[in-house]
């Protein structure tokens, strides 16, 4: 039987990352701010997605803790919280590669 801390760290994880990656733009987002800190405005022209629809994907990641915000004069600039983040996407997309 599997113990109990473990079961509460998986439903965590489940809750606060799993769901934050259900969205493929979601994923495209972390990549595009892997790179470096970004817009709004920059994250629509680079991933052809409206602004509102950038504006809730990055509301949701700020909510799960996988992005940063800071401001830059009238300018709000995106990162990672965390880049193991990425690592675990590469990973994962290595493990898909290899299926």
């Amino acid at each position: 039987m599997l113990n109990q801390q473990l079961r509460d760290e998986i439903m965590l994880l489940h809750a606060q990352v799993c769901g934050a990656l259900a969205d493929p733009s979601r994923i495209l987002i972390l990549y595009s701010i892997a790179e470096q800190p970004r817009s709004v405005g920059e994250l629509v022209k680079m991933l052809d997605l409206s602004q509102p629809t950038v504006s809730r994907h990055l509301q949701n990641l700020r909510d799960r803790r996988l992005v940063v915000a800071s401001r830059e004069g009238q300018n709000v600039f995106y990162s990672l919280a965390d880049p193991r983040v990425i690592q675990a996407l590469d990973l994962l997309r290595a493990v898909l590669a290899d299926n």
